[in-house]
């Protein structure tokens, strides 16, 4: 989308909000089949990851290339630390503070830190799921056998059950799950609500509206309406065409135009582009607009073709 009048070379409002997108699809319950969300969802992911590309390639500032190379290091630090086993959260979490300032202060983006990051945490656990089953059971039947006395602590025999416990969860939980765990409210809570509450305001007036910012409002609204569902429907008609990929299972056609509308929903990540993007307030302010407006007729358009080519409750 163009930048328009008082913008940066070009905006680009692109990636799909996961959470409302997803939410459109909640309210169609068992209408939908579990394959169009997982689809949903993978479009979103990607669509984000490219957004962050987008944010280092086209809006990163001069370049500190000493910087860059002390956060190149430590990004590889992590790699190996990955390698040799380490699943301790702690040491990933400051190892990627450090690497994040490490990009802060380079000039490139600090967004694109935070996904090379995350590739570089343990996804993996150790252990599957009936071999934490069975050896929880051992353990906590030895930490039966222990001394059970009133407002006593744990003797040696609970107290060893205990820590093998510990370790045992350790081995059948992720650290990026971990992690992500542990992050979730901050980010619920407090993360999004600050992140809305400072990039969403915009103060609508008679003129917001004109000549200057016409351009910027009709490429993000175009481009999250139309563009958006002509050329994820396009990709994935080219897939199949090709024989690279199939059609999820249940999913029909017409099913799949209501989703790839849905998928011009954008929120967080086209408000934070758009910041980039805009120097002028009012373009900036009319971009906004645009971007909720252009999300909310995606939104209700999706949801009424989705009504519309579902018939029976589809099961998952």
């Amino acid at each position: 989308n163009a930048g328009g009048p008082g913008g940066r070379g070009w905006g680009v409002p692109m990636a799909t909000d996961i959470a409302f997108a997803l939410g459109c699809l909640v309210l169609l319950g068992d209408r939908v089949p579990f394959g169009l969300k997982i689809f949903l969802t993978a479009v979103a992911i990607v669509d984000d990851l490219i957004a962050v590309l987008v944010i280092a390639l086209f809006y990163s500032g001069g370049v500190n290339l000493m910087a860059l190379g002390i956060g190149l290091g430590l990004l590889a630090l992590l790699v190996l630390v990955n390698l040799a086993g380490v699943r301790s959260t702690l040491l990933y979490a400051v190892l990627g503070l450090l690497v994040w300032l490490a990009f802060l202060e380079s000039g490139v983006h600090a967004t694109i830190a935070g996904v090379l990051i995350a590739l570089t945490i343990p996804a993996r656990n150790r252990i599957d799921a009936p071999t934490f089953l069975g050896q929880a059971k051992a353990i906590l039947e030895q930490f039966e056998r222990g001394t059970d006395t009133p407002g006593m602590l744990t003797d040696e025999l609970q107290n060893s059950a205990v820590l093998a416990l510990e370790q045992v969860c350790e081995q059948v939980q992720a650290p990026l799950q971990k992690l992500e765990h542990a992050l979730q409210p901050w980010v619920a809570l407090l993360i999004m609500p600050v992140f809305a509450l400072a990039n969403a305001g915009v103060t609508l007036s008679a003129g917001i509206f004109d000549t200057a910012t016409l351009p910027a409002v009709l490429g993000i609204s175009l481009g999250l309406v139309l563009g958006k569902p002509i050329g994820l429907l396009g990709a994935v008609w080219l897939a199949t065409r090709a024989k690279i990929a199939d059609l999820p299972v249940g999913v029909s056609w017409s099913q799949m135009l209501g989703v790839s509308v849905l998928a011009g929903i954008g929120f967080t990540m086209s408000l934070f582009i758009a910041t980039l993007a805009f120097v002028e307030p009012a373009t900036l302010a009319a971009a906004k607009v645009a971007i909720l407006g252009a999300s909310l007729v995606a939104g209700t358009i999706g949801v009424a073709l989705l009504l519309r080519s579902t018939g029976a409750p589809a099961t998952e």
